[in-house]
């Protein structure tokens, strides 16, 4: 059962591979003897397999409760050293998952069960549901430490950037989006990286990574943190099936009037420099309706 539930099937390690190179086609390999070894660590039954495009998850029971845990473990065991900090400082809120254990030298998180943890993006979510969440995520508002192995938000901006080159290239479709305009939307989002305030970053809020928490309460999931601007975790809410420019000056200008510190200039510009990440996908996929092309229009494509 461990070893079926830890195998990882031929279309995950094709994604694995555009995410991370050949070499984490070894990781895939010894996976299974990993897993197994941490669930004997942690007293844990695996029950179900999941995963994103950084991580393999497993849903879990602990052996002495019954009780529903999640094992996490990336290849690059940076990732869980990131997340594993960012939920540290996170530590005292109901809106972030709870982590409860660690082996960041094999990339491996143990994180508490969220319920009912439905993901946001199934369910009907309204903007005062969201600021709630954004106002949580920037208190108390921490600062880099020398100790902290987060980085600057300007490279999570090339990361994205990259990956989106690198996806493009891989699904053959490298004449989507010019690559001037990647260009100008990068550099527009480097220069909004690099002059805002400073604060922890999420870094990967949208409504796959939020969950439904006891009392409606929306629970963040799987950062990707950095040192940065907190409105960067803003822009996909805003942007979320909107198709013209009157309907996203309304929602950032609501959600600006509920989250303290949160500036409307700065999130349309946030919103034209990222529109082109979120665009690229759906054009790969397809996609050309309203929405896709309100994204283009944004960012000048």
């Amino acid at each position: 059962m461990l070893r079926e539930l830890a195998c990882i099937a031929p279309e995950v390690r094709d994604r694995l591979v555009v995410r991370f190179g050949a070499d984490v086609l070894g990781w895939c390999d010894e996976l299974p003897s990993l897993v197994g070894e941490l669930a004997d660590r942690w007293n844990l039954d695996l029950a179900a397999t999941e995963g994103g495009g950084t991580s393999r998850v497993f849903r879990c029971l602990q052996r002495d409760s019954d009780a529903s845990v999640w094992l996490k473990l990336t290849p690059e065991p940076l990732i869980a050293r990131e997340e594993a900090e960012a939920l540290r400082a996170w530590a005292d809120l109901p809106s972030v998952v709870t982590l409860l254990a660690t082996d960041l030298a094999a990339g491996a998180l143990l994180l508490e069960d969220v319920e009912p943890g439905v993901p946001v993006r199934q369910l009907a979510w309204n903007l005062p549901e969201v600021a709630a969440l954004l106002r949580d995520l920037r208190v108390p508002p921490p600062l880099p430490g020398k100790h902290s192995v987060l980085r600057p938000l300007s490279h999570r901006i090339d990361f994205l950037f990259d990956l989106t080159d690198r996806r493009l290239a891989a699904a053959g479709a490298s004449g989507v989006v010019a690559p001037t305009v990647l260009g100008q939307a990068r550099a527009a989002a480097l220069e909004l990286a690099t002059s805002g305030p400073v604060g922890l970053v999420h870094g990967d809020l949208h409504p796959a990574n939020v969950l439904s928490g006891p009392g409606a309460r929306m629970v963040a999931i799987d950062p990707r943190p950095t040192w940065g601007d907190p409105d960067f975790d803003a822009v996909d809410w805003v942007l979320e099936g909107v198709a013209d420019p009157a309907m996203l000056e309304q929602r950032i200008e609501e959600l600006a009037a509920l989250v303290p510190g949160l500036s409307p200039r700065r999130l349309v510009g946030w919103c034209r420099a990222l529109a082109a990440l979120i665009a690229v996908p759906r054009m790969c996929a397809g996609r050309d309706d309203a929405e896709t092309r309100f994204l283009m229009a944004l960012v000048g494509g």
